[in-house]
């Protein structure tokens, strides 16, 4: 592997995004989410769980004060693990002990690192403020020692790093990496990024393959490719190393986590596979199949990712595109979802995919946009980006409100309301959006990603840009000493035209566009000569020394498609799923009366394409001619009857697009439908 082949991620500060779509989402996030995740970081919201993550952290800050008053830092209390605190009968008169998961600091660190993102594309002197005094409450937690973890530094030291299994210190220190470099990198205060280093020279000074180090790895994976980031910026390879470490210790014999908890191996059963929910039951570059708790997995993919991209290490790159294989052939929803089955919020075997139980979890679809983007980066192949725009604009979206107030974590693909509420199997699908969560990963991860976008439609290397997804935004990027301009102007995704301008003033470089597998080739390329472009691995390359202003425009076929799955997929047999460009569409009862199971769509029919709104937001929607079933044997108190043909009634079938479900109040929806 070449490493000078690779390609990193355009700065957000040498972009602004002006999409018609993703602006107003972005929007969205800087003026409602990142606003409202702030007052329920401070459990200011009524009627939501509260976070407590503040209050930790102040505590946490104050315990620190009188122990160095007294004198006696090192004198650390007994405490027992509970893992969730049960709040007193008087919330009002809290003690002072930590409160929430022990993963509660996350929620701070994915709120800066949304914050941080949300500066580059608007900068904002109050917000600033707000995230600085809460950098310092956060840094005012920290141990002398560089220690940065308030479960521990409220209930004492004397157990940090002999649970890495469930009790997420190292997934906490990954967060805070990330949500340091972000606010770092958007206004340059290094005060929360050295608070994060500490921590991290703290971690390399506990783990590694020296001799007296600990062997251990995290339970929860992200710290992999946080440290990584965390090394681009500081330059110490110390934390390349760590990450690497982590990476190649884990699943090792004997299992690690087995001398953490003696007690859950069973006798007889020491040499069985244990912990694939960790993806810790057999060496990363042995797996092949992607399995356990889904957000884990893909964080943790993601890692090996970067760094097999670091180290040119073929094997890891290897065991990574099998994992993708694994996760995209068998194991992922039609919407970019992940996470087949509730239990273990995990992956289930291979083409088991149910539609009314499915987990297909918000941050499962953002974990999978994460491993996309950094296999990408190492192989710019159109099959990487194809998954990152379907999770984008129908898995993740899916997790947020039209208006940015209320979340889905769960995102199935059927939803009968009367099921959620009454069967205990589908209790944790819910037909309407939440305000909040007491684990509230969902809504801060939508957050960080959608504030980033750019970062995932744009990358380079030294001579190319690469356009991943496409979406209005004006770009700076650097060739030799010379600065480019780029205008990327497009109407994506109700709209296949697409206009790329460049203004480099005689300067040679490469401008790769990708081509959408949803347009299966069907597209035009005007602006460039013939021996100026090339084609590879899906995407369009266009080197030519370009003038003051060349404009290069692609017209992307976009017709409607009906989709089926995989035969081995039982719960899609005799279905299909409508899809226009990279957006999913669903069917709701508001639109086309209830039980929808009796509905068929005609595929012989055409399609018909016009404007619609939901909740005062523009879309596209589908209109197919489609039948109602009518069973006309049937008696009244029957439950069973002879078969007899049934009766089909013409109906108008109108589908909307699947992010967009659940905004009109509660009731049914399919995204698979009879044929």
């Amino acid at each position: 592997m070449d490493k000078k082949m690779y390609s990193h991620p355009l700065s957000l500060r040498s972009m602004q995004i002006n999409d018609s779509f993703w602006k107003r989402e972005m929007e969205l996030v800087r003026k409602e989410v990142i606003p409202y995740q702030w007052e329920a970081l401070n459990d200011r919201v009524e009627g939501a769980a509260p976070s407590f993550a503040m209050r930790n952290f102040k505590v946490a800050a104050k315990k620190n004060q009188e122990r160095r008053e007294r004198g006696d830092a090192f004198k650390e209390p007994e405490y027992t693990f509970r893992g969730f605190e049960t709040l007193p009968e008087d919330p009002e008169h809290l003690e002072d002990k930590f409160y929430g998961f022990v993963f509660q600091d996350s929620d701070f660190s994915k709120w800066i690192e949304a914050v941080g993102y949300s500066l580059t594309q608007h900068p904002d002197p109050e917000l600033e403020r707000i995230a600085d005094g809460a950098i310092d409450i956060v840094c005012a937690a920290q141990q002398d020692d560089g220690y940065l973890d308030t479960y521990y530094i409220i209930n004492g030291k004397n157990h940090i790093f002999t649970n890495l299994k469930d009790h997420h210190e190292l997934y906490c220190m990954g967060h805070l990496i990330e949500g340091a470099v972000a606010y770092y990198e958007a206004t340059g205060k290094d005060k929360l990024l050295k608070a994060a280093a500490r921590f991290a020279d703290y971690a390399a000074a506990h783990f590694g393959a020296e001799e007296g180090k600990c062997k251990g790895y995290p339970g929860h994976e992200i710290a992999e490719m946080a440290l990584v980031r965390l090394y681009d910026v500081t330059g110490e390879a110390r934390y390349l190393e760590l990450s690497k470490f982590f990476i190649d210790e884990r699943g090792k014999r004997p299992y690690y986590f087995d001398k953490e908890h003696p007690e859950e191996v069973k006798r007889g059963h020491e040499d069985d596979l244990r912990y694939a929910y960790n993806q810790a039951h057999m060496p990363v570059r042995e797996q092949d199949e992607a399995v356990g708790h889904s957000v884990r997995a893909v964080y943790l993919y993601s890692g090996m990712a970067d760094i097999a991209r670091m180290t040119g290490d073929e094997s890891l790159y290897a065991a990574c595109e099998k994992l993708w294989d694994s996760i995209t052939k068998e194991k992922m929803y039609i919407t970019g979802g992940i996470g087949g089955t509730h239990i273990g919020e995990a992956f289930s075997f291979p083409y088991d995919l149910p539609n009314d139980t499915a987990y297909a979890e918000t941050c499962a679809s953002i974990g999978l946009v994460f491993f996309a983007r950094r296999m990408l980066e190492i192989c710019p192949d159109a099959k990487y980006a194809d998954v990152m725009e379907l999770a984008l604009y129908n898995g993740i979206l899916s997790g947020m409100a039209l208006d940015g107030k209320s979340f889905f974590y769960v995102n199935p693909l059927e939803v009968l309301p009367e099921a959620c509420h009454k069967d205990e199997r589908k209790f944790h699908v819910k037909p309407v959006r939440q305000k909040w969560f007491g684990c509230a990963c969902c809504p801060p991860n939508l957050a960080r990603l959608i504030s980033s976008i750019g970062a995932y439609a744009f990358t380079e290397k030294e001579d190319t840009l690469f356009v991943h997804l496409y979406m209005g935004s004006t770009l700076k990027k650097m060739v030799g000493e010379r600065e480019v301009q780029v205008r990327v102007d497009s109407q994506m995704p109700w709209d296949g035209e697409v206009a790329v301008t460049v203004e480099a003033k005689g300067t040679e470089f490469v401008l790769a566009m990708r081509i959408p597998g949803w347009c299966e080739g069907a597209y035009t390329l005007e602006g460039a000569e013939q021996d100026e472009v090339s084609v590879k691995d899906g995407y369009l390359y266009v080197k030519k020394a370009w003038g003051e202003s060349d404009t290069v425009k692609l017209h992307f076929a976009m017709p409607v498609r009906l989709v089926e799955a995989d035969e081995r997929v039982r719960e899609d047999a005799g279905r299909v799923a409508v899809m226009r460009g990279p957006v999913v569409y669903c069917l709701e009862a508001v639109d086309n009366g209830e039980n929808l199971h009796l509905l068929e769509v005609e595929p012989e029919a055409e399609a018909r394409v016009s404007d619609g709104e939901i909740c005062r937001n523009q879309v596209k929607v589908v209109l197919m001619e489609g039948y109602r079933v009518v069973d006309t044997a049937k008696k009244e108190g029957e439950l069973y009857h002879v078969y007899k043909k049934k009766e089909r009634k013409p109906v108008e079938l109108r589908f909307v697009p699947y992010y967009t479900w659940a905004n009109r109040g509660e009731n049914e929806m399919e995204v698979w439908v009879r044929v």
